[in-house]
């Protein structure tokens, strides 16, 4: 075909150019012409590799190659020309020439790929009619996606978008068709049966708005997984789901600094504790993409284990080194883990996490999360981990609860360890995460389920929501540019009242549902901090993350705590040591110093 260009291609242009004479025209040496065309644009694609199965017709790169091929024949046939005294043809043929045969190649190519793209598309007769909200990157994706799949369940037959400068846009022949107040005319005119929420990074409103407009003239309403989810950034037929609460909560993109994250990661040995949890085993997932040298996922719970290594590599046999199974609360056997694996990088997510439980047992908090994080942080200082990320909470941020005390003091341990350990010690802050073990989603999701009315405790109280994978992805960004002995607070956008998730929620529902409220409990707060007393929202290195300073805490104020006495005098312990006072100097410690204490020891708070 690209032989028959150049037969055309000069031919009109040595009949163009002798319009008035015809007869004149020097054809005989425009057929050498053609003859030696082919000949130099065979050899020189050849060289392009345009006809050695490189490219797919009608791709970009096909067509630089083409156009670079050609312009090099059009210049030596000029070039040729020249050459004779007597000029064959004149100098108009190759320049005229030239420009006529490239247009036909690229016409052909067109007219291939159309014909290979039809062939691609679902079954009309088959597939649901669709229209797509989000005329972006995602919907665009997710469109040709859809078009190029003969197997898809979903046929695009239009774009909806609110913004107006794309309102007359056409993406693979499929129209912009109007904003969001014209869903249910698009709907009726196209035949639709369905609209797919196409947006990655968009306010929960809009997509509560567009959900309700769907619903209310009678069609289904289904989403894509926010970027965050995708880990590939890819979008297909089969990611298309059922909206979740999370989709109704608000969409959060985070800018990722992919660069920065792989240089302190990739080629690390890097262990996280708690990996069996939910953000320790998201954390997992998303640190095994940047290629650490050795990932240890560490854990007292041999079916977290099991469940966090099936979903990474698809398989769990439990016999890889990997998995480390061990307890915070045994100091011996942490410090011999860190000294035979030698970790360089420390994600420490592992905690007693439900404030209510440990409000009735404090001394349970003691021992995990105040004396396993100082287990953990002495282990790393001896192993001289190069970067220690303690995963901190919200309600650390002026506490009120066993669980926020436990939390903001194991901040201040980190930040104590800045000051004496070779590495950077660091914690991150942030709050609620959507979906996680024991959250709030789960236990409304679990009473709905069962028939039974959803407890919210009070009307008006609020908390911020993240999704698991914004969370981790925010944690380890905050990890790439944490300084010595700072908290990192991860923007959580606006907090959400909890009656209106329930309400969302119950929605969703194919019955009636009830909502009741029981009153807050002990330690909890109506509405969440992010920030403490004394602490200012900066912002230097990250949009959606603030670096405060923690006054550090020695560790021998930690070790003198009495988890055995009554939990009232616990709970006023742990509060105490939240205080930014002057802590004790080392000299002064007690002599059972260096362990941790035992029963016989701790029989008044501060038993020494």
């Amino acid at each position: 075909m690209d032989a028959g260009a150049w037969a055309l291609g000069l031919v009109v242009a040595v009949f163009v150019r002798y319009d008035e004479n015809p007869a004149a025209a020097p054809f005989a040496a425009t057929g050498v012409a053609v003859a030696v065309a082919v000949v130099l644009h065979t050899a020189i694609g050849h060289q392009q590799f345009l006809y050695r199965g490189r490219y797919n017709f009608g791709t970009f790169e096909e067509v630089r190659a083409v156009f670079t091929t050609v312009l090099v024949v059009v210049a030596m046939l000029f070039a040729i020309d020249l050459a004779f005294p007597q000029r064959p043809l004149p100098l108009s043929a190759a320049l005229v020439g030239g420009p006529v045969a490239l247009v036909v190649m690229f016409a052909m190519r067109y007219v291939r790929r159309l014909q290979h793209e039809r062939r691609l598309r679902p079954n009309s007769q088959q597939a649901t009619p669709v229209l797509l909200f989000g005329a972006g990157t995602a919907g665009q994706r997710l469109l040709r996606s859809l078009i190029q799949d003969p197997n898809s369940q979903y046929v695009p037959v239009g774009l909806i978008d609110d913004d107006p400068r794309k309102q007359h846009l056409r993406v693979n022949g499929i129209a912009v068709k109007g904003g969001r107040d014209k869903i249910g005319t698009v709907l009726a005119d196209t035949g639709a049966k369905t609209v797919i929420f196409a947006v990655a990074n968009v306010d929960a409103a809009v997509i509560r708005d567009v959900r309700r407009r769907t619903l209310d003239v009678g069609a289904a309403f289904k989403v894509v997984p926010s970027f965050s989810e995708l880990l590939d950034g890819k979008v297909s037929a089969s990611d298309v789901r059922d909206v979740n609460i999370a989709d109704l909560l608000g969409r959060h993109q985070v800018d990722t600094d992919l660069d920065a994250i792989a240089g302190y990661l990739k080629g690390k040995r890097v262990l996280v504790t708690g990996a069996g949890g939910s953000i320790g085993s998201e954390l997992c997932r998303q640190l095994h993409r940047f290629g650490p040298a050795e990932l240890m996922m560490l854990d007292r719970d041999e079916s977290a284990l099991h469940a966090v290594q099936l979903s990474i590599h698809g398989r769990a046999l439990l016999d890889s080194p990997e998995l480390v199974l061990a307890d915070l609360r045994d100091a011996e056997g942490i410090a011999a883990i860190f000294a035979e694996r030698r970790p360089q990088v420390v994600f420490h997510a592992a905690a007693l996490k439900h404030l209510s439980l440990l409000e009735n047992h404090p001394g349970e908090a003691v021992k995990s999360n105040v004396w396993g994080t100082q287990t953990v942080l002495e282990a790393a200082a001896a192993a001289g981990v190069e970067r220690f990320v303690n995963i901190s909470t919200d309600k650390a941020a002026n506490p009120t609860s066993v669980l926020g005390f436990s939390k903001r003091i194991t901040e201040r341990l980190t930040a104590h360890a800045a000051t004496t350990g070779s590495g950077t010690y660091l914690s991150v802050r942030f709050g609620n995460v959507l979906g996680s073990r024991g959250s709030v989603l789960t236990a409304f999701a679990a009473q709905i389920a069962a028939g039974e009315p959803v407890t919210v405790t009070d009307p008006e109280v609020t908390r911020y929501f993240m999704t698991v994978q914004e969370a981790v992805q925010l944690v380890i960004q905050a990890a790439a540019i944490g300084r010595d002995g700072e908290a990192l607070v991860l923007e959580m956008g606006r907090p959400v009242k909890i009656a209106q998730v329930a309400k969302q929620l119950a929605e969703q529902s194919d019955r009636p549902v009830e909502i009741v409220y029981t009153g807050l409990r002990p330690g909890e707060k109506l509405h969440e901090d992010l920030f403490g007393e004394g602490e200012t929202d900066v912002r230097p290195l990250h949009p959606l993350i603030s670096h405060v300073e923690v006054p550090a805490l020695s560790p021998y104020e930690v070790k003198i705590l009495a988890p055995y006495a009554e939990p009232e005098q616990i709970t006023k312990e742990l509060a105490s040591l939240c205080e930014a006072r002057e802590t004790v100097a080392a000299a002064a410690a007690p002599a059972h110093i260096g362990r941790q204490p035992g029963p016989a020891d701790l029989r008044a708070p501060h038993a020494v």
